[in-house]
Parts: C-alpha cells; structure tokens; sequence
C-alpha cells in the first residue's frame, strides 16, 4: 500500500476485499489525478442510501457482471465518491464511514465533524 493517509491522518486502511472496492480495485479508498469522482469515502451502505444513490442515478444495487461489479447489499462497505456521501449527509440518508479507511482527500468536499458523528470505527 501507498503512503495515503486516513482522515485521522494515520496510515489509510483497506475498505473491503469482498466486495473489492476502491476507484483502482485494490480494496482502499486510495485516490489519484485520474479519480475525477474522488472515491474516497469508506461507508458501510444501508438500503437506504442505496435507494437514494439509484434515485440520483447511480444504481450500486445492480449487478454489472461486465465490470465485475456484483452489486452491493446493505453492509457492504464501499468507497464512495466524497461528493455523494456529502450529497446524501445533506439529504438526511449519508451511510456510516470507516474513518481509518476514508482518505485524507474527503475533507475535501466533507466536514470532519460530520464524518466522525457517522463513525463506526471510533471508540
């Protein structure tokens, strides 16, 4: 892994493996010049969300076998782009956020205060 850091400003951590994610397929969040979207955001999606990220055209619900994508469920975690998660915060329906595993380049678009009050990895 890269030296890409974490919102916490530690080492970033791996989002999810199964399903792999991440805008380079490597299960982080990691980020370059090329993730025009900023996936950066590590969230644990509910139905909710879901619903809501397919209502403003992006169905992450169904599977796109071409891509080898298989669809995500509730309780998958999945590196969102920074600028949906703060779109759905907004909307009342933002998933919660693996901090350790949300990049440092989210605050771009996202407060810190709001990331942390939908945590799930803060103890």
């Amino acid at each position: 892994m890269s030296d890409a850091r974490n919102v916490l400003g530690e080492p970033l951590e791996i989002c999810s493996i199964e399903p792999m994610t991440g805008f380079m397929r490597d299960g982080a969040c990691e980020t370059g010049p090329e993730d025009i979207g900023s996936h950066t955001v590590c969230a644990r999606v509910t139905r909710e969300f879901l619903e809501y990220s397919r209502s403003r055209g992006n169905d992450l619900m169904t599977p796109m076998p071409a891509f080898g994508f298989p669809g995500l469920k509730p309780g998958d975690r999945w590196c969102l782009c920074a600028a949906r998660w703060q779109e759905a915060f907004e909307a009342g329906c933002a998933p919660r956020v693996a901090l350790r595993s949300t990049h440092e380049r989210a605050l771009e678009v996202c407060d810190l205060g709001d990331l942390k009050r939908h945590a799930v990895d803060l103890s």
